[in-house]
């Protein structure tokens, strides 16, 4: 096996749940972040040669899926169905209450503009630091810092506001 093989197979082995739980996050369809995801380490096996800090491969990886998630939309119109998102089920024996509240939060975190929703998943779901979402993101990190300070503000309010009742709650 060669240098590049070990390379790509430990980046694809250390990287590949994280980048699909990032993809899920975009898209909301467990299919095409799958199809992200292979795209994702289909680019960086072609150009891994670049790559040659692997303390920065993380957030290679994650430019990487951003821009395989923004050529989807450049390449295909989707057809759109009246049909509520999905969520993600954690089987980790969680009760019926907290379930309902982790998907009254995955739905207002959806609902943030994408400037916003993107960082914010950055740090919460993939563990960026602030340098590394504006080196991803291609922006300022006191941009980024204020962008995270809004979501999470943002967040706050649609929450304690409650603005969207719980399914089958009644007043």
């Amino acid at each position: 096996m060669t240098t590049k093989q070990k390379r790509y197979e430990a980046l694809v082995q250390v990287y590949h749940g994280e980048l699909y739980r990032f993809a899920y996050w975009l898209c909301q369809d467990p299919t095409i972040a799958e199809d992200l995801v292979q795209e994702t380490f289909l680019r960086a096996w072609r150009s891994l040669d670049s790559l040659q800090d692997e303390n920065a491969a993380k957030p290679w990886l994650l430019t990487i899926l951003r821009r395989e998630n923004a050529r989807r939309f450049e390449r295909k119109q989707f057809d759109y169905a009246d049909v509520d998102n999905d969520t993600i089920v954690d089987n980790t024996g969680t009760s019926l209450d907290d379930e309902m509240e982790q998907a009254v939060i995955q739905r207002q975190i959806n609902k943030l503009s994408v400037e916003y929703r993107e960082p914010l998943l950055l740090q919460v779901i993939m563990g960026c630091s602030g340098d590394e979402i504006a080196d991803i993101l291609e922006l300022n990190k006191n941009t980024v810092m204020t962008r995270l300070y809004r979501a999470r503000n943002q967040l706050k309010e649609a929450l304690t506001e409650r603005q969207e009742p719980l399914k089958g709650a009644q007043n």
